[in-house]
């Protein structure tokens, strides 16, 4: 294919069938041939630069469907038949809504945590809700100053 094709659906090694650039929307474009190498150097969608070889096959054109994400959802109809053909990931209730039993941030008389959101890294599985191993917490304030130094 010649250098500057818009292409999708692209193999990443010979007969693989297709693995990059599938999502809806997405494309690569070719950058440049190799023929001595006998490779290819290609645009991914995430901007990245890779070099596949050039008997590796590819769809010409876009993937359809652009814009999918940009439509709002509107109603949880939509967020559960989303999600129910995905993983069991939604809805997503908070640990502090639930009872003591369900999770470490469950119980009492008001929706509060009652102790530090921080947990160790050494924390028993089951303990570890929250900001596991948090070097930081809080709002970013000040500025980080980066010092350019002369080469």
């Amino acid at each position: 294919m010649p250098e500057g094709t818009v292409v999708c659906c692209l193999e990443e090694k010979a007969g693989d069938r297709g693995a990059i650039a599938r999502a809806s929307g997405d494309y690569c474009i070719i950058v440049a041939h190799n023929t001595d190498a006998n490779v290819t150097r290609v645009k991914l969608p995430s901007g990245a630069k890779k070099i596949l070889p050039s008997t590796c096959r590819a769809t010409v054109g876009q993937v359809a469907g652009g814009g999918r994400t940009e439509k709002p959802m509107l109603k949880a109809g939509r967020s559960y038949h989303k999600y129910k053909a995905k993983r069991n990931s939604w809805p997503k209730v908070r640990g502090v809504a639930m009872n003591p039993v369900e999770h470490p941030h469950g119980g009492g008389n008001h929706q509060h945590i009652g102790h530090a959101s921080t947990v160790s890294k050494m924390a028993a599985p089951g303990q570890k809700v929250g900001l596991i191993g948090a070097r930081r917490t809080g709002r970013l304030r000040g500025t980080n100053v980066v010092k350019f130094t002369k080469e």
